[in-house]
């Protein structure tokens, strides 16, 4: 398959600060779709993925899974899509579309041959390295292109497509709506958008954090009580107060003093992931048939379903936007928590 080359941003090895650049992008197939990327999100994981801290990485290493953009061109047998259209990528870009889960609209998990692909870090199924988008242009298949309502402007749109999709779908598998109360564990880029999402949903929301100090900006965002974990107090205040806790950070807690918040039959709900295990007394969740669940990002048509969600409601992420050359710098924030709340690169600056 024939390739052209695009600019991007690109880290060359481990650890390594991220340059300027340019990789291949394949040629458009029938289903395929080019898309001028306007803004691309920083999530955490691409720092995790850069640092090679979740296992070996392909390199050089284009990041970025929170992306926003409009359609440039469309491959001959394309019916979802048309050019102009304004799309969204998040951490997939293929699946094999035939198995259990890929009928299901569960393409993270496929099943079939090769498993889903991610946007970058791995590799397609024409064999070839995936890149993401820290770039000027993406081609994908036109089944993992969402359609980013116009009630959303692009800048904000693109972190849904990753921080808005991981903390939608737990929210909306263990119900949080009206009578539910929820608790939002951190505030960050995943933790914003809990917040906005749960109390959109309905949901009386708490945040639990190690401080106060980003009580008014937690309130203002949607959240009806802010506590501090640092208070020894808090736990003995809250406790057996949730329906639900949706925990974002991926800091080592105590996870049996989060489930003694919860009321019986209540939900612990990991996003975040902590880099080692983290011990779990049993009767934790004996205690009160209470449940310690995972959740990772959503499928396709969830996802759509979140972007439409989003819109309706007024809501995207609060974002500051940066220069290509602030990459390297903007990382360093995050991992400093000096972010709010979530870094886009304009790739304008690419």
């Amino acid at each position: 398959m024939t390739t052209s080359t695009i600019p991007a941003f690109a880290a060359p090895a481990a650890k390594a600060p991220l340059e300027r650049t340019t990789v291949p992008r394949r040629e458009l197939g029938p289903h395929d779709i080019l898309i001028d990327i306007a803004y691309a999100g920083i999530c955490h994981s691409d720092i995790h993925q850069v640092n090679e801290e979740w296992g070996p990485a392909i390199f050089p290493m284009v990041p970025g899974h929170e992306i926003a953009g409009t359609v440039a061109a469309v491959g001959s047998a394309v019916t979802r899509h048309q050019v102009g259209d304004r799309v969204g990528v998040g951490c997939l870009v293929d699946s094999c579309g035939e198995c259990e889960q890929c009928q299901a609209g569960f393409e993270q998990f496929c099943s079939g041959p090769g498993g889903a692909t991610g946007t970058y870090n791995d590799t397609g199924r024409d064999g070839e390295p995936t890149y993401g988008g820290y770039a000027k242009q993406v081609v994908v298949t036109e089944r993992f292109a969402l359609k980013i309502p116009e009630g959303i402007p692009l800048d904000t749109a693109a972190p849904l497509l990753c921080a808005g999709i991981t903390t939608y779908s737990p929210l909306d598998r263990f119900g949080a709506g009206p009578g539910k109360k929820v608790a939002v564990v951190g505030l960050g880029g995943l933790g914003h958008m809990a917040v906005k999402i749960a109390h959109a949903k309905g949901a009386e929301v708490t945040v639990l954090s190690q401080s106060l100090r980003k009580r008014d900006e937690g309130l203002k965002l949607g959240a009806d009580h802010y506590y501090a974990t640092g208070d020894a107090t808090t736990f003995e205040k809250l406790a057996g107060s949730f329906d639900l806790i949706v925990n974002t950070v991926s800091a080592e807690i105590d996870l049996n003093a989060y489930l003694a918040l919860l009321k019986p039959n209540g939900a612990l709900v990991q996003v975040g992931a902590p880099p080692v295990p983290v011990p779990v007394a049993v009767f934790s969740l004996i205690g009160g048939n209470k449940t310690l669940a995972g959740s990772m990002i959503g499928g396709i048509p969830q996802t759509q379903e979140m972007l439409d969600f989003c819109a309706e409601h007024g809501i995207g992420a609060e974002v500051e936007v940066i220069r290509a050359d602030q990459i390297n710098e903007a990382y360093t924030r995050v991992l400093n928590s000096d972010v709010r709340y979530r870094f886009v690169i304009d790739t304008a600056t690419i």
